[in-house]
């Protein structure tokens, strides 16, 4: 299932969310004009590698700083390719515009980058001997899933599934679509402990963390005075009020 819109316009411009896909993307493409051994290295040097963590003999050993704080937030803006990134920035386009409505720039600034590091710490605990780096925004962006998945559970969300090649359209609940894709990332996590080689290079663990981080922090985050509440009809708890609207 791939999420094409959702039923909840925005009140606000997220200035933050394209703040924080415009530098996604702009790393990006520093990214792909590098050469591979450079880009290998830059992956090591900022993405998690969970061994740095727990092995800082290993760490020192191939020239790495053990323990390094800033590889943990600098993981969520690389990206492993064209696919990883655009999943994830389109992901982040559908449902950050309206947490940060609830939020304001700057408190969903600090719930986003919480969120990925709660991610990160989920991936070194479930994965303490890998030497392959994690990188992607995908934990922070399943934080403000998680967060969304409270905010506005009665929202509905436009969903895309390939069958023999050919898309169809479908508008399933958002509840339904968040639980099935969280409930996906446990199974896939279960099944990467159970069969190491079979992880398929996914960080599934980190994606159920920071999902988690986001459903039980976000109202630590949230404005007394949201943008989304300025408007009469928008005044209720879930943010809409009778018949959604629709954009």
């Amino acid at each position: 299932m791939f999420p094409i819109q959702d039923s909840i316009p925005r009140r606000c411009p997220p200035l933050m969310n394209w703040t924080i896909m415009g530098i996604c993307f702009i790393v990006f493409l520093f990214e792909i004009s590098l050469p591979h051994p450079v880009l290998e290295r830059l992956f090591y040097y900022f993405g998690v590698v969970p061994a740095r963590y727990t092995h800082p003999e290993w760490a020192i050993s191939v020239g790495l700083v053990p323990k390094a704080i800033l590889p943990l937030f600098t993981c969520m803006f690389l990206h492993g390719g064209w696919i990883h990134i655009i999943g994830n920035l389109w992901t982040l386009w559908i449902f950050g515009d309206n947490v940060e409505d609830e939020m304001g720039h700057t408190r969903f600034l600090l719930f986003y980058l919480l969120c990925g590091l709660v991610a990160s710490f989920v991936q070194i605990y479930t994965n303490p001997h890998s030497t392959i780096p994690t990188i992607g925004a995908s934990g922070a962006i399943a934080g403000v899933m998680g967060a969304y998945y409270m905010l506005f559970p009665r929202a509905r969300i436009i969903i895309m599934i390939p069958i023999l090649f050919f898309p169809f359209f479908f508008e399933v609940p958002a509840v339904f679509f968040l639980i099935f894709w969280f409930l996906e990332q446990v199974f896939s996590g279960t099944l990467s402990l159970l069969s190491p080689q079979q992880a398929g290079g996914i960080a599934w663990w980190a994606h159920a963390g920071g999902f988690l981080c986001g459903m039980f922090t976000h109202r630590l985050f949230l404005n007394p005075k949201p943008c989304r509440r300025r408007y009469k009809d928008q005044m209720n708890q879930w943010g809409v009020l009778g018949p959604l609207e629709r954009y």
